[in-house]
């Protein structure tokens, strides 16, 4: 396998990895995916792969480069692999799809992670059977104790035991809907008449609630009792169907190399 194709150094669950991995897919670019044994450890990863630049996944090895951070990454796909395009080529429309994915990666993307975590956190049968699926093998064969350390690690990493973070998360979570149905305005895309770097991110990130079909979890994942109760007043919404009909038009299957073991 030649050392030039890109390598995702990428977390199987985060949605924020969600959003480099399906540019990627968008643009059908030959890649390898790589995932660290023991979360956390993807901290000194980072930091190593990008010479302190990013301290966290994803982050993509392309042309001698190591890109961290998802919106960088989608920039660099752009410039390396533009068609099918995710910017506008229009300048005005271009700048208001960056800022929308701007606006999804600040105020959705943190929010619904430690809302995610949280729930979870009261759940460890539930939180066992996503590590079981996603994690990579070292810490799936520790049993009971992965649960222990995932929850240690979350909490001490994103504060998902604070119940006054969580109660902030729900409502950050309902504004980003509204503001996803505000801009859509009965439009089938944020910007435009196609689908852009805006259509992708918001989608990406608010697959932790939506779970839709082609996502990293299965459609059918009964997720936490307190997301369950969460997301039942909001399926009905615009929004969040318009979520899953993006990854029923949009997201295309990993190639063989995404899915293949990174070696």
């Amino acid at each position: 396998m030649s050392d030039s194709t890109p390598l995702l150094w990428h977390i199987a669950v985060s949605h924020y990895s969600e959003k480099a991995r399906w540019a990627l897919d968008y643009k059908e670019v030959p890649h390898r995916r790589r995932a660290v044994a023991v979360p956390g450890t993807h901290i000194p990863a980072s930091m190593w792969l990008t010479r302190g630049a990013s301290q966290t996944f994803p982050v993509l090895e392309i042309d001698g480069r190591a890109i961290g951070d998802s919106t960088e990454i989608i920039a660099v796909l752009e410039g390396t692999f533009p068609e099918p395009p995710l910017y506008p080529a229009e300048p005005v429309q271009r700048r208001r799809a960056l800022e929308l994915e701007d606006f999804f990666d600040e105020e959705l993307g943190a929010h619904l992670r430690l809302l995610a975590f949280h729930e979870l956190g009261k759940d460890p049968e539930r939180f066992k059977a996503v590590i079981e699926r996603t994690a990579p093998g070292p810490l799936t064969r520790i049993g009971g104790g992965a649960v222990a350390y995932a929850r240690t690690y979350t909490g001490l990493r994103f504060g998902v035991r604070d119940e006054e973070a969580a109660a902030l998360a729900r409502v950050k979570v309902v504004a980003a809907l509204d503001r996803l149905e505000a801009e859509l305005g009965g439009s089938e895309y944020l910007v435009g008449d196609s689908f852009t770097v805006a259509d992708l991110t918001a989608a990406a990130l608010f697959f932790p609630l939506v779970l839709p079909e082609g996502g990293p979890l299965p459609a059918t994942e009964t997720p936490p009792a307190g997301i369950e109760g969460f997301r039942a007043p909001l399926r009905e919404r615009p929004g969040y169907q318009w979520v899953e009909e993006m990854y029923r038009r949009h997201r295309r299957p990993p190639g063989p190399l995404a899915t293949a073991p990174a070696q």
